[in-house]
């Protein structure tokens, strides 16, 4: 616990931040060490100013996180390290072509085939943990075990957060106001500074900016998935992020998968796009609604990819360009 960095520890337990209040404890541009490497930074003079006595702080930081954990009732696992799918069977009866597929933390797996091949039935069959009892018979396990139902039934232990292919608002909040409630649910102490970093990662994400005071209602389609992405790595605790067509999402896709694994997030991508596809680690070959081939992105590809990205990016400055009203000029945009 102790090695986790402050920034981390507010994540996990954001209660913590009224320890570090009540002992006067100014952590806010320290958030990248340890608490045990941010009292080793404090001068000798300050410590015996103020009588710290570093040993009993960390020990106190100890049991009141413990203390707080029994009061609230959080109980914590292992986390989610690995996700594993065994093979069920495709719409006409056969075995699925391979014998288990495990994808760990910080990976990306794309899932690839023909329209209405199954691939949101695999990402179905993820989000519901499922043990032989939908339609493809597949089997997932948590871990390398079978999961406990709690994911399937509790709103606190919410294993998948899914990005669909339509993402439509119908509250009268503005981007503050939603965000806002999403991090008084995850009882964030700094919610200022979360909601500052998420719109920030947003932005980033998003071909057109917006602000907080946007109501949610007015954002675009693009602006949208790129609030809920930003959100999902940044505030939702769940560790596995399914995502369904982002191509027409008219975000950064590459920022935007960044930015999950980062989080340490399992991101499994439903996709037509090639960039997408060769960007994952393994790509999942979806055919008559079965798992068909699990395929290792290859070196030759990975060059390929490189290809792929300069011609996408003049694609989208000429894209940008007709959105300013320009006129396009090949031989300046190529240049360019």
């Amino acid at each position: 616990m102790m090695d986790l960095t402050i920034r981390e520890l507010e994540e996990k337990y954001p209660f913590v931040v009224g320890y570090f209040e009540a002992h006067k404890l100014d952590v806010e541009d320290h958030k990248d060490k340890s608490f045990r490497e941010y009292l080793d930074s404090l001068s000798e003079d300050y410590v015996e100013e103020w009588a710290i006595n570093k040993e009993k702080l960390i020990q106190d930081l100890e049991i009141y996180i413990k203390q707080m954990k029994e009061f609230l009732g959080i109980k914590e696992d292992m986390g989610v390290n690995s996700l594993t799918i065994l093979p069920g069977h495709d719409k006409s009866g056969n075995k699925e072509r391979f014998g288990e597929l495990t994808i760990s933390k910080s990976e990306i797996v794309s899932i690839v085939g023909p329209t209405g091949s199954g691939k949101s039935r695999l990402l179905a069959d993820i989000e519901w943990t499922a043990m032989k009892d939908t339609p493809t018979g597949r089997t997932i396990l948590i871990n390398g075990e079978l999961p406990d139902k709690k994911w399937r039934f509790s709103s606190n232990n919410k294993l998948v957060a899914q990005l669909s292919q339509n993402m439509n608002f119908v509250m009268d909040l503005t981007v503050r106001e939603f965000l806002e409630l999403h991090a008084a649910s995850r009882l964030v102490e700094d919610v200022e500074g979360t909601i500052d970093r998420i719109i920030d990662e947003a932005n980033k994400l998003a071909g057109e900016k917006f602000d907080l005071n946007t109501p949610v209602t007015a954002l675009s389609g693009g602006q949208s998935r790129a609030l809920m992405i930003a959100d999902t790595a940044i505030l939702s605790s769940s560790p596995i992020v399914l995502i369904d067509e982002i191509e027409n999402a008219g975000i950064d896709r590459k920022k935007a998968l960044e930015l999950l694994v980062s989080r340490d997030k399992i991101v499994l991508m439903a996709t037509h796009d090639p960039i997408l596809a060769l960007m994952a680690n393994r790509r999942i070959v979806i055919k008559n609604g079965g798992i068909d081939k699990v395929i290792e992105t290859s070196k030759e590809e990975k060059e390929l990819l490189v290809e792929l990205e300069k011609m996408d990016n003049i694609i989208q400055r000429m894209r940008n360009e007709l959105r300013c009203g320009q006129q396009l000029n090949i031989q300046l945009t190529m240049e360019n």
